[in-house]
């Protein structure tokens, strides 16, 4: 099984006929994702490499049957191009788009919160979401990743996320799901949200959760490990060497004085039952240890 996509997810790629939405919907589709349409304003009725091509969310969802939207369009654009998605019923939205204002963010977040609370967001500004050998929507290279499962994987870094798959496909050891839910200080969806949708997947035995410096979501992941989580999580977080006083990586990547401290985040992931890595590749052995002691 897998958590949010699977083989039956029916995919609008919002920005189809852009150069990034154009190559990134079509390699979707090479993979086996269903993308069964696009939508620009204005470009309804031509098609790409004969994906039907829409000039609104809510035809393409009345025409197609569409459940799921792959936003890749400009900043300026993205924000209204979510709600548009929320709008036309569209149960979840990944936005891959870099570069949106924290606060339109916020406003497209709590929209989404108050009005379409059925429609969930990944992103902005992450990898996307990958059920090897199902699905594949957003950036992820799917030749990195292994179907079968029992590892889910859960990350706010992009490139970490591509490391992750890699390191534990290596060594034979399948993914459910491999979820990047990005790095900006207003993401869609949680670790907290991730880790409920594996704790709840059968086919999910064990979880890899990748952090960064700044905020405060991997102290409060490690709050729901220690009262929610009955599988095993193995978790390494990005950082650990930034120089004190230093903005670095991503928007949300900032550290307030003790706050948002790799070291601060390590403890408190610890301190809950979870066994943290120094890197990325002891991560992948540590999980692969777990895996095949269960």
């Amino acid at each position: 099984m897998s958590i949010f996509v699977d083989d039956a997810t029916r995919v609008v790629v919002q920005g189809l006929t852009g150069s990034q939405g154009r190559f990134h919907g079509l390699r979707n589709r090479e993979y086996g994702t269903k993308i069964v349409a696009g939508v620009t304003p204005g470009k309804g009725g031509t098609d790409v490499e004969g994906i039907p091509v829409y000039d609104s969310m809510k035809e393409a969802v009345e025409v197609t049957g569409a459940d799921t939207s792959f936003v890749v369009v400009p900043p300026p654009a993205a924000p209204e191009a979510i709600l548009e998605a929320a709008r036309a019923g569209i149960r979840l939205v990944v936005c891959i788009t870099e570069g949106i204002p924290a606060q339109d963010e916020a406003r497209v977040v709590n929209t989404l919160k108050r009005d379409y609370p059925s429609t969930r967001l990944v992103g902005p500004n992450c990898p996307g979401i990958i059920s090897p050998g199902m699905c594949n929507i957003g950036i992820t290279p799917g030749d990195i990743a292994l179907p079968g499962g029992p590892v889910g994987i859960v990350s706010r870094s992009g490139t970490l996320t591509y490391q992750a798959l890699y390191e534990l496909s290596q060594q034979q050891v399948g993914q459910t799901t491999c979820i990047g839910i990005g790095g900006d200080p207003v993401p869609g969806t949680s670790f907290i949200d991730c880790l409920s949708a594996f704790e709840a997947d059968p086919a999910t035995r064990a979880v890899m959760m990748i952090g960064e410096i700044g905020g405060s979501a991997e102290e409060s992941a490690a709050e729901y490990i220690a009262s929610s989580m009955t599988k095993p999580v193995v978790a390494y977080i990005a950082g650990q060497t930034a120089p004190p006083g230093r903005r670095m990586g991503h928007a949300g990547a900032i550290v307030s004085g003790s706050a948002g401290t790799a070291k601060g985040k390590m403890e408190a992931l610890g301190a809950a039952g979870v066994r943290v890595a120094k890197n990325p590749t002891e991560a992948g052995e540590i999980m692969v240890e777990i895996v095949h002691g269960i």
